[in-house]
C-alpha cells in the first residue's frame, strides 16, 4: 500500500503541479498590471521547482520521515516487482524535447526560430547536468541497488523534466496539453526509475526540480545574453543534435 501511495503521490505532485503552472503562465498578462506584479508571477514559477529540490535535500539531512519513505517505497517495489527491468526511461526522457523540432517540422510553429530554441535548449543542458554532476559528485549516496555512489540526483528524470518544461515554454502558447503530454512523459520517466531500482523517491523528486529550474533559467537568462552577445541580431550559427553512446548530444557551430 505505501507503495501504491507514494508512487500515485509522485506523479500527482509533479503532474498537478506543472499543471497548475500551465494554466497560471497561460493567463494574460493585462498592460494595466504593475510591472512588480509581472515579476512576482514570473518568480511564483520557481516556486515548484525549487519545493521538489528542498523535498530531495531534506532527505540527506539523515533518517527523517522523507529518507524512510525513500526506504520502504523502494522495499515495497522490490517484492512486488523483483524482476522487473523495462529500460525504455533510456530513451524517454528525451522525447519531449524531440517533440518539439518534430511538431515544428510538421507544421506546429514553436514560440522560438530554430536558432535561438536549440541555443536555449543547450543551455538547459549544460546547466542541468553541471548541477546534477556537481550534486551526485558531493553526496555520494548509494543507488537502491548498490550499483554506484552517484544516486542523488537522478540524472535522467532531471533531463526528462527539463526536456518537458522545453516543450511547455515553446508550445504554451498552442495549447496546454503539449506541456501536460511533456510533463506525463517525465513524470513516467522519473517512476520507471523507482521501478529499475536505480533511485530513491528523493532522488527522482530533486531530479525533477533541477530539469524544471535548468530550462526556466536558461529562457530567463538567453534573451539577456542574446543581447549582449549579438546585440539583438540573429546568431550566425548552427545547433546540431546528435546520439552517442547512449547520450543524446548538441553541436553548437558558430560563424565568426
Amino acid at each position: 500500500m505505501r507503495r501504491i501511495i507514494c508512487t500515485v503521490f509522485l506523479v500527482i505532485c509533479v503532474f498537478r503541479a506543472s499543471f497548475g503552472q500551465v494554466v497560471r503562465d497561460s493567463i494574460p498578462v493585462a498592460d494595466s498590471i504593475p510591472l512588480k506584479t509581472e515579476h512576482k508571477q514570473k518568480a511564483i514559477a520557481f516556486v515548484v521547482p525549487a519545493v521538489f529540490i528542498g523535498y530531495g535535500v531534506v532527505s540527506l539531512a539523515g533518517n527523517n520521515v522523507i529518507r524512510r519513505l525513500d526506504y520502504t517505497t523502494n522495499n515495497e517495489l522490490q517484492e512486488d516487482h523483483p524482476t522487473f527491468a523495462l529500460k525504455v526511461d533510456n530513451f524517454t526522457r528525451y522525447a519531449p524535447a524531440v517533440a518539439v523540432y518534430a511538431l515544428d517540422f510538421a507544421g506546429v510553429k514553436a514560440k522560438h526560430n530554430l536558432v535561438d530554441r536549440s541555443a536555449m535548449l543547450l543551455m538547459s543542458v549544460v546547466i542541468s547536468q553541471a548541477s546534477v554532476g556537481g550534486v551526485k559528485s558531493l553526496t555520494h549516496r548509494i543507488r537502491p541497488n548498490g550499483a554506484s555512489d552517484d544516486s542523488f540526483p537522478s540524472a535522467h528524470t532531471s533531463f526528462a523534466f527539463m526536456s518537458a518544461e522545453f516543450l511547455y515554454q515553446e508550445y504554451k502558447d498552442q495549447s496546454v496539453w503539449y506541456g501536460i503530454a511533456g510533463y506525463a512523459v517525465a513524470t513516467g520517466t522519473g517512476v520507471l526509475r523507482l521501478y529499475n531500482n536505480a533511485h530513491w523517491v528523493s532522488d527522482v523528486v530533486a531530479g525533477a526540480g533541477i530539469g524544471i529550474l535548468s530550462t526556466k533559467i536558461s529562457y530567463l537568462l538567453y534573451p539577456y545574453l542574446k543581447q549582449k552577445i549579438f546585440r539583438g541580431k540573429s546568431a550566425n550559427m548552427m545547433v546540431s543534435p546528435g546520439y552517442q553512446n547512449g547520450s543524446l548530444n548538441f553541436n553548437l557551430i558558430k560563424r565568426f
